[in-house]
């Protein structure tokens, strides 16, 4: 599903030549060569990660429902954002995982978080794995990039407040596109296209799915598409009061909202749509690693190390702070791996909203 609005990139001018920057091979070949001891996932600690992160979540949400205190209400439903934004965030880990290494994981996710939370995992699968493609990363191929850093002030607003009616467009799009995209072939494949993949590029379009994927699809579409249907019934009917699918909405917002503050701060957003050598798409991402703490919950499952997961894509989650340790150590302060690591989500924050306020990157118009 296209989670943003057409930010077009017409409105954008004079990007800076991030993709001039030659690949740094000293960088290239320490992170290589550094871990290659670091790519074997753990199951065990995965699915306890996973379990733990719904049972809290999920725990946390019924208690958001059934008090009676406004405040415990609301600190339970913080903690159920949370809890589930963790779990939520695990299919950045499903897209990249060889999926013979954590046999049932898939499954076990979309059954756990995928399904109830209406983004089930065939919404990033075929798609994320594009935005790491070499010669698409920071293009118009690109269905995770938009040069927000180029465009004018009242986008980032914009990017982030939309998000939160992100749980609404997703109950529209399995309890009413679903359905009716059996009726038309040509409706369905305009609901595949163009609500089917988590992008930020609104001229992203997917490819019909085929054979295997084609059928898991089906599957977990449909489980999704009963799943709305039957809450949606649910609330018309009273059965589940109007105040608790408030909470369960607004809970789903939160996590729309807080995992859309990650995305606008995941990249610098400063390529107006040239190739990038590996060591400019690293320089476009950021990596926020300790001494820092709150990254661990706007930014968990790894996702605080985004720039290294640029690097080295295949390596497991639970490996990228060692990952980096290591190679923060063998490389000197002369190389580029440093200029990757920020101190905190406010001062990415205000340098991306000082870049959209720069009238030599805005668009007259």
């Amino acid at each position: 599903m296209n989670t943003t609005m057409s930010l077009d990139r017409a409105s954008v001018t004079a990007a800076p030549a991030t993709g001039r920057v030659a690949d740094d091979k000293a960088m290239l070949r320490a992170a290589a060569e550094l871990t290659r001891d670091l790519v074997q996932p753990r199951p065990r600690l995965y699915w306890a990660d996973l379990i733990a992160s719904v049972v809290v979540g999920y725990g946390a949400l019924v208690m958001a429902i059934m008090s009676t205190s406004t405040a415990l209400s609301l600190v339970a439903g913080i903690v159920a954002m949370l809890g589930l934004y963790r779990g939520l965030s695990f299919i950045h880990e499903v897209s990249h995982m060889k999926h013979a290494l954590l046999p049932g994981f898939r499954k076990g996710w979309d059954v756990l978080v995928g399904v109830p939370m209406l983004t089930p995992s065939f919404m990033y699968e075929g798609v994320h794995n594009l935005h790491h493609a070499k010669t698409r990363y920071g293009t118009a191929e690109d269905p995770e990039y938009l040069p927000l850093a180029l465009m004018k002030p009242w986008t980032l607003p914009l990017f982030i407040v939309i998000s939160a009616l992100a749980p609404i467009a997703l109950i529209v799009r399995y309890a009413v596109l679903s359905p009716l995209s059996l009726l038309s072939p040509k409706f369905r494949a305009v609901v595949v296209e163009r609500y089917s993949a988590l992008a930020i590029n609104p001229h992203f379009r997917r490819r019909m799915p085929e054979g295997a994927f084609a059928r898991q699809w089906n599957r977990i579409e449909t489980a999704a598409s009963l799943w709305a249907i039957t809450l949606v019934t649910l609330a018309a009917t009273g059965v589940l009061p109007l105040r608790a699918f408030l909470i369960i909405l607004g809970v789903a917002s939160g996590v729309a909202v807080v995992n859309q503050v990650r995305t606008l701060v995941a990249h610098l957003w400063e390529n107006e749509g040239e190739p990038m050598s590996v060591t400019a798409q690293y320089l476009d991402t950021v990596n926020v690693p300790p001494p820092a703490l709150l990254p661990a919950l706007w930014a968990p499952v790894g996702l605080r190390y985004h720039a290294l997961h640029h690097l080295l894509p295949g390596l497991p989650y639970h490996s990228l702070g060692e990952a980096h340790r290591r190679i923060s150590a063998a490389l000197d302060g002369a190389s580029p791996y440093h200029k990757a690591s920020y101190p905190g989500l406010p001062g990415l924050v205000l340098k991306i909203g000082r870049s959209t306020m720069m009238p030599r990157n805005r668009s007259p118009i």
